[in-house]
């Protein structure tokens, strides 16, 4: 694996999720996989359960881990092509990228969108430039448009909660005061499609997913009507991708507090787990009784990061044998 972003980079979905519950039995087997290796972990933006967990797996692997965080910890960097650097940059990725890459073995990135320049970011140019300039392989750990390895935790955590061999599973917008990328939603879409669920998106108009992502997924424009008999509920907000109106892009269309998910919402499911990938805005996003309830399952979603992150750092160092 060359670099890790959409689920067609997992190969077999069916063979990763049983990949995914031996790495979770047995987290150190693969120790000598590891041994004086490095992988280094690039952070341009804040970061809890990414950088966490991307720790913990490489060193359940007997990797080392560096952590580089660009806006404390580095030069302020470059990412534009062409331009004249007589800013605030004093290096450009071009040549930052290489050096990193002479210091380690794999790379992970993180680089969210910056929802003013669609074309831009749907480009992924920042990791791209990774995978082009690095010679190693790269791992998105949120980039512009995807985040897939929250995507492939939040399935493997769908697999072992579910209770029917195909649960209806809602992907439904939630208010926010921010303007936020369509990353997660983006690959939890994508994810979705690639399994065998009952997959519904529901949002207000406007707020419609770049089709790449969506496919051929259901689209219900009435909240409470996409998630009657749902089986799993995951709530995010994500700002305007600008797919209908490109002039919209990164945009809020929408603050109505009647899309926040709450004992109402969840009372026409089919006693639905409730999952979002955190960090949530309690009682915008979600109510506290939704999020506290014994069928909120956020925390061993988000333990599953872990897993998610070491198959696809296993397989990397597989393919380095």
């Amino acid at each position: 694996m060359k670099s890790f972003l959409h689920a067609s980079d997992i190969g077999d979905i069916r063979k990763a999720l049983e990949e995914a519950k031996a790495v979770k039995a047995s987290p150190n087997a693969w120790k000598d996989l590891g041994k004086d290796k490095t992988i280094i972990l690039i952070f341009f933006n804040n970061s809890l359960r990414t950088r966490l967990s991307s720790q913990k797996a490489a060193l359940n692997l007997g990797m080392d881990p560096i952590v580089l965080n660009v806006n404390g910890d580095s030069w302020k960097l470059e990412t534009q092509m062409g331009v004249v650097m007589d800013g605030d940059k004093s290096e450009h990725l071009k040549e930052a990228i290489p050096v990193i890459g002479s210091y380690c073995d794999i790379i992970g990135v993180r680089s969210f969108a910056g929802l003013s320049d669609r074309e831009f970011d749907y480009a992924e140019t920042i990791l791209n430039q990774f995978i082009e300039y690095s010679g190693r392989p790269v791992i998105s750990l949120e980039s512009a448009t995807v985040h897939p390895c929250q995507a492939f935790a939040d399935l493997i955590t769908i697999e072992e909660y579910k209770t029917k061999a195909r649960p209806k599973v809602v992907l439904t917008w939630a208010p926010h005061p921010r303007a936020l990328p369509q990353a997660v939603p983006n690959s939890f879409a994508e994810w979705m499609n690639a399994a065998d669920v009952d997959f519904v998106i529901t949002h207000p108009e406007g707020y419609e997913l770049d089709p790449r992502f969506t496919g051929n997924a259901r689209v219900e424009y009435d909240q409470m009507k996409a998630l009657e008999g749902a089986d799993f509920v995951y709530a995010k907000n994500w700002s305007c991708p600008g797919v209908t109106k490109p002039s919209d892009y990164g945009k809020v269309l929408s603050q109505d507090m009647g899309w926040m998910i709450d004992s109402r919402h969840m009372a026409v499911t089919d006693d639905a787990c409730f999952m979002h990938c955190l960090p949530v805005r309690r009682n915008m996003i979600v109510s506290d009784e939704v999020i506290d309830s014994p069928r909120s399952i956020v925390i061993p979603e988000a333990a599953n990061r872990v897993v998610s992150a070491q198959v696809v750092m296993k397989r990397m160092l597989e393919d380095l044998q």
